[in-house]
């Protein structure tokens, strides 16, 4: 019987840095479906978010020797993933996000007519957001990220995210009290 060792993250980024694909693989399998999860918000596009994943995937084994040990590596992944999805948008001048039904699908299937009628309106009102505040919110509530995590994807300090994020929380209330009177 072989006995399989668990080993932990700074383990495995120090058997990155020293060139191990299979260690680097272990990284993948962990946190593709985060990554791909957060590009799909941002684009909208299946085809889209996956080739962002995977330019990200690439440019992180291209940048780990770099990355240092001690930090969680989930946020450095996501900064990577968003850098690549806002500047291949730059270039095509896309929206940020298009918030369709199936970003928002319930993985049961079986959802009331309320809770879609709310999904249709958050979706209406987080079009009428900034860039900025989009990113906030998608990062901190759908993609599950803590306000530090948050901050170091976007590369922003965390009292400029948290004041972001208040400020988006709040205009989103707005919005949706004011959608909800039309």
């Amino acid at each position: 019987m072989i006995e399989q060792t668990v080993m932990t993250e700074n383990e495995i980024i120090r058997h990155c840095q020293a060139g191990d694909r299979e260690a680097f693989r272990t990284v993948v399998e962990k946190y593709q479906n985060i990554l791909y999860g957060t590009a799909y918000l941002m684009t909208g596009n299946r085809t889209v978010a996956e080739d962002h994943v995977q330019e990200a995937f690439l440019s992180a084994w291209k940048g780990i020797g770099s990355f240092r040990s001690g930090y969680p590596l989930k946020p450095w992944l996501v900064r990577i993933l968003v850098n690549k999805v806002i500047s291949s948008q730059r270039v095509n001048q896309n929206p940020m996000i298009s918030l369709d039904t199936e970003a928002f699908a319930d993985p049961a299937g079986d959802d009331p007519a309320e809770e879609i009628a709310q999904r249709d309106q958050l979706r209406r009102v987080m079009q009428r957001l900034s860039n900025e505040q989009r990113q906030v919110v998608l990062l901190r509530y759908f993609t599950g990220l803590s306000l530090a995590e948050t901050a170091e994807a976007l590369g922003r300090r965390q009292g400029t995210v948290k004041s972001q994020t208040s400020r988006a929380l709040e205009q989103l209330k707005d919005l949706i009290e004011d959608d909800n009177k039309n």
